[in-house]
């Protein structure tokens, strides 16, 4: 279908702009015959030339403007697909595996109590995981409609860095953090956590077996500056503005490796920008990305 509408658009296009140019040439012929045949100065043929390039180049224009909104469909189209399957998966996986351990559980009731306990803590990180997820897709939802109201109080940024930071690493890894003490600031409390959370889980999912992650917050000029680095392969110039458009994500969905979304980072972005801040990617040196946010 989309195939198709491309194709229909660059016929249509092609046929007005041949019957213009042909259009054209025959008014410019009849307005010379006419000039011939009255002796009257070629002014007016001028004027059907002159008149008719603006025209020409409006229609231009317009045919451009409509390409790249057909584009842009086609493209958000694509990315709602790429997310409906990443969706699918990231539902499918851990209930199936949450199913598995309730059923091993209910078969083996004297199951070594250590193995019970892993297994347990393995459902719960499967729940957390949906938990997650289903939460973002809401607080996604709610900025698309307009309906996240700002609850902003003055807080010690420090502390709660450190303890989103503390929370994060009980399920995952160690980060690494530079946090300047007694930093505060008017901020919503859920607008930093979310925030923060999702550059830690897509560092971590992008940073390979051998993961490193660092956390840093300092007053620098009259602004906070809080960033997450992390050791992995980086992302491409041509990609640092689209990862923050909504349902993107680097690469085929249906051979992707890395788990998520695509809400992740633009849910970032989204956020930063109604709270009044401001997010940057940069290259870390020695590999990697460096997701800085600039608080005023």
């Amino acid at each position: 279908m989309k195939n198709q509408t491309t194709i229909f658009f660059y016929v249509l296009s092609t046929y007005v702009v041949l019957q213009f140019l042909w259009w054209g040439f025959h008014l410019i012929e009849l307005s010379n015959e006419l000039a011939v045949q009255n002796n009257t100065n070629k002014s007016r043929i001028f004027m059907v030339i002159g008149e008719g390039s603006v025209f020409f180049l409006i229609l231009l224009l317009g045919l451009w403007k409509i390409r790249t909104s057909i584009q842009k469909d086609i493209q958000l189209s694509q990315r709602q697909s790429n997310f409906l399957l990443s969706v699918t998966h990231e539902l499918k996986t851990p209930l199936a595996s949450n199913k598995l351990y309730l059923q091993t559980l209910l078969k083996h009731q004297n199951l070594d109590p250590n193995k019970q306990e892993k297994m347990l803590k393995e459902a719960l990180n499967s729940s957390n995981r949906l938990e997650s997820m289903i939460e973002n897709i809401l607080t996604a939802t709610r900025l698309d409609n307009h309906k996240l109201e700002l609850v902003k109080a003055m807080t010690n940024l420090s502390d709660e860095v450190n303890r989103v930071c503390q929370k994060w690493e009980i399920e995952h890894i160690k980060i690494e953090k530079s946090i300047t003490s007694n930093i505060s600031a008017m901020v919503d409390v859920f607008v930093l956590e979310t925030v923060l959370v999702n550059l830690l889980d897509n560092s971590l999912k992008y940073a390979g077996k051998e993961a490193q992650i660092s956390v840093s917050l300092q007053e620098k000029d009259g602004e906070i500056l809080l960033s997450v680095a992390d050791n992995g392969v980086g992302i491409p110039d041509k990609f640092k503005k689209e990862i923050f458009k909504k349902f993107t994500r680097i690469g085929n969905e249906e051979t992707r490796t890395q788990k998520g979304t695509g809400l992740g980072l633009y849910i970032v972005s989204e956020l930063l920008s109604f709270h009044g801040g401001e997010i940057e990617v940069k290259d870390r040196t020695g590999g990697g990305s460096i997701f800085e946010i600039r608080l005023s």
